[in-house]
């Protein structure tokens, strides 16, 4: 070896050698809540935008549950006697079968990790996270703290955690897990059951050996913590589970946000929401392509978000500063149900076009413009239960309002009782009387709680009626965030408690046979979303603007060019009265890359 290529060798040596020693004096973390709060939250997170949540396992077999309900919580169900879900227990599986006969019956037959991962990737995720133990305790991998409730001893006898685990890195993707803290039905602690302070011997001799086991053999990416909302981060130990899993998975870990009171640490996960705005922390809004996460045979196909509803509310979460981790919910054979596939293509296909704006983009200091939309229709009584979902497009998730008017015609003359229930704030008049009056908002419940969230606001009023006289009613409602319901009652001395019924209501005196209230709905509606990245500015407008791009920012350089994402050249602008005008009139439909949303790069702004 000549003294160049000794000097050549000795540098590249002193190259590796540094860099294996530096990986080698990663920092390690103690419990220390402020040690751990203070840790970066690693670069590939904050770039990928999208994940793929997976909600798969025993309650996949029955694959039911109320339409606006949860199915994977299917034993929930059964233990509160929920009368949708026992019925169809009996009428399809007989009187003597239990939750635990179903574990036979998921057989993941039709299982092919590679696909799985292929079909994730053309979605144009850039992490997946599998659900390897939810809140009915039987896991998806050979866990030796399950006995023959795993998918090794009974089931589909295979580590499905494993299998999709080698699947997806080798498919170029990070892999996650998700882990429910508590379980309704183990002996040490029941959730929901036994007392909430009663969780030590349950989270010390099962839990923390479990979790243990899992993390230790997988060494997830990502770490989702759920089912934490009863106890404290002290009493689950989650500090001390944090700081050992950063120090053995390394700069590539991050945990989300749900491990107990007091922690205040990890991704933010909004559940079903119309999103947040940026933060100081990742966030990702977590959602499924449905109502459910599990797969639930009972949906009608309008639970399902169009290609379009997907892009755009996607768009949006990024555009405010987050991401979103997309739930699929396989059926009980392993196939991931072709609707459910054709979103995914169709949000993939979106972002092969569009990527540039999305991947590795932050906020910028404006998040996008909006408009007020409403929605009217006549509603056959005040008696809803939308959960975390839209009333109806074009109306947002949260933060909406609706005002019912119309008439009111008692059955008897005597005095009135009527009680409102509503998440958040309701207001009724009758003729003009100020009669029920609960303006705040009722208290948020957890993010992951949806489906036993009951925080809801009541109030009641009297007032002496007349029987088939036809008296004015309004009433004025609004949704904050997470969950959204009103009913409105009403009861007498002759009239027993009930919803008042589309009979007794009426759009207009003149009616003769009760047909419902009028409403309307409001809310603000985003039409166009701005990202930026390596100093450019992406406009993505979920509206084709027809002739002009109409931008409400401040006035660009001479020198700013304009392009569409996908099409070659610049196009024309002018700035006049505080407005950016691009015009878009030359383009042709042929031209067009996409549909849904399109995106335009602001270089110079």
């Amino acid at each position: 070896m000549n003294r160049k290529a000794f000097s050549i060798y000795c540098v590249l040596f002193a190259i590796l050698t540094i860099s294996n020693l530096s990986y080698s004096q990663s920092k390690e973390y103690t419990s220390d809540w402020d040690e751990l709060r203070s840790r970066p939250y690693p670069q590939w997170f904050k770039d990928a935008k999208l994940g793929i949540f997976i909600h798969w396992g025993v309650y996949s077999v029955p694959a039911y549950g109320g339409k606006e309900s949860y199915s994977e919580w299917y034993l929930r169900g059964l233990q509160v006697n929920d009368s949708l879900r026992t019925n169809f227990m009996k009428k399809n599986y007989g009187g003597n079968f239990e939750y635990n006969d179903f574990a036979p019956l998921f057989k993941a037959e039709l299982f092919d990790p590679d696909e799985w991962a292929d079909i994730f990737k053309r979605a144009g995720a850039r992490y997946v996270v599998l659900v390897s133990k939810h809140h009915d305790g039987y896991c998806l991998w050979p866990s030796k703290y399950s006995r023959n409730w795993n998918s090794v001893d009974i089931g589909p006898k295979r580590d499905l955690v494993g299998d999709l685990t080698s699947s997806v890195r080798k498919a170029g993707l990070k892999m996650g897990l998700y882990y429910s803290l508590p379980e309704w039905n183990h002996p040490l602690h029941r959730w929901y059951t036994d007392p909430h302070k009663n969780v030590t011997n349950y989270v010390e001799q099962y839990m923390i050996p479990q979790f243990k086991e899992l993390v230790s053999a997988y060494k997830p990416s990502v770490l989702f913590a759920d089912g934490e909302w009863f106890n404290s981060a002290r009493e689950w130990h989650a500090a001390e589970l944090i700081s050992w899993y950063y120090n053995l998975v390394g700069d590539d870990a991050i945990v989300n946000n749900r491990w107990g009171g007091g922690s205040n640490i990890g991704f933010l996960t909004p559940e079903y929401s119309a999103g947040i705005k940026v933060t100081d922390r990742p966030w990702a809004e977590v959602r499924g392509l449905g109502r459910s996460f599990g797969l639930n045979r009972n949906e009608k196909l309008d639970a399902y978000m169009t290609p379009e509803e997907l892009i755009h509310f996607f768009v949006k979460a990024v555009a405010n500063g987050g991401g979103m981790i997309l739930n699929v919910g396989p059926q009980a054979d392993g196939q991931i149900p072709l609707l459910q596939q054709d979103r995914l293509i169709a949000l993939g296909d979106w972002l092969k076009v569009n990527g540039e704006a999305i991947y590795g983009s932050t906020a910028w200091t404006k998040q996008g413009q909006e408009r007020e939309v409403q929605l009217e229709r006549v509603d056959p009584q005040i008696n809803f239960n939308w959960v975390r979902n839209t009333p109806g497009h074009p109306i947002k998730e949260d933060d909406f309002t609706v005002t019912w008017n119309g008439f009111i015609a008692p059955r008897y003359s005597e005095e009135y009782l009527f009680e409102a229930r509503a998440d958040d704030g309701i207001r009724v008049w009758i003729n003009d009387k100020l009669l029920i009056n609960k303006w705040e908002g009722a208290p948020a419940g957890a993010d992951g709680n949806v489906m036993e969230n009951n925080n809801i606001n009541q109030e009641n009023g009297k007032i002496k009626l007349k029987a088939g006289k036809k008296y004015k009613i309004r009433i004025s409602y609004f949704e904050k965030k997470q969950n959204a319901g009103i009913q409105l009652y009403w009861s007498s001395q002759r009239q027993a408690k009930e919803i008042v019924p589309q009979s007794q209501l009426f759009t207009t005196a003149q009616k003769e046979t009760g047909d419902g209230l009028s409403g309307v709905y409001k809310s603000m509606r985003q039409y166009l979303a701005f990202t930026q990245k390596e100093g450019d500015v992406y406009a993505v407008t979920l509206e084709w603007p027809d002739d002009a791009l109409i931008l409400e920012v401040k006035e660009p350089n001479k020198s700013a060019t304009v392009s569409l994402v996908g099409r070659q050249g610049n196009l024309p602008w002018k700035y006049e009265r505080g407005k950016m005008i691009v015009d878009v009139s030359m383009i042709k439909y042929s031209e067009m890359p996409c549909k849904d949303a399109w995106s335009f790069k602001i270089t110079g702004l």
